[in-house]
């Protein structure tokens, strides 16, 4: 899998464009959406993941959706397992920092795409509406069940590691 990052937005949203074979996913389309499209420019987009609704996550959205027409995937309507064109994929219930969080696990690559549920040693908010620290500490339980060396793209800032993170984060250190 092909992974590029395009950092958009005034909250500085990390949009992911991944690709594999010929088939594109677009992961958070934030804002900014001819920055987004430059970037796919010679690609087949099959679709766009969403990992939570908070604005600075999908103020491109419907430009995007708009160009490309293709289905958009959320909480709402995937399963546990799924399957879209080339990517076979986890959708894992990471809430807590809002109530429709979620993690895209492409297990074969060994990559996590966490939205602002984990980020690079911090986790996201829960104070902002439908966050809930409760579910938060449920989520953050069940990622510690995975493998250390899945390397996770969070939804701001820089990638990273789970073994680091559970290192390193002071959120996940611990039992």
């Amino acid at each position: 899998m092909k992974i590029d990052k395009v950092v958009v937005g005034y909250l500085q949203c990390n949009c992911y464009i991944i690709t594999k074979g010929t088939d594109t996913l677009i992961i958070d389309p934030g804002d900014e959406s001819e920055k987004i499209i430059s970037m796919v420019t010679d690609k087949k987009v099959i679709g766009i993941l969403i990992t939570h609704h908070h604005f600075d996550h999908i103020q491109a959205l419907e430009a995007i959706k708009t160009k490309y027409k293709v289905p958009v995937y959320d909480k709402t309507n995937l399963k546990e397992y799924n399957k879209i064109g080339a990517f076979d994929f986890y959708t894992i219930d990471t809430k807590g920092h809002t109530s429709d969080s979620v993690t895209y696990y492409f297990k074969d690559d060994k990559v996590m795409f966490t939205g602002d549920f984990l980020f690079k040693e911090s986790i996201g908010r829960t104070d902002l509406d439908t966050g809930n620290r409760l579910d938060m500490q449920e989520s953050i339980n069940k990622i510690k069940k995975y493998d250390p060396d899945i390397k996770i793209f969070p939804g701001h800032g820089e990638s990273s590691v789970l073994g680091y993170e559970f290192k390193n984060n002071i959120y996940l250190k611990g039992d």
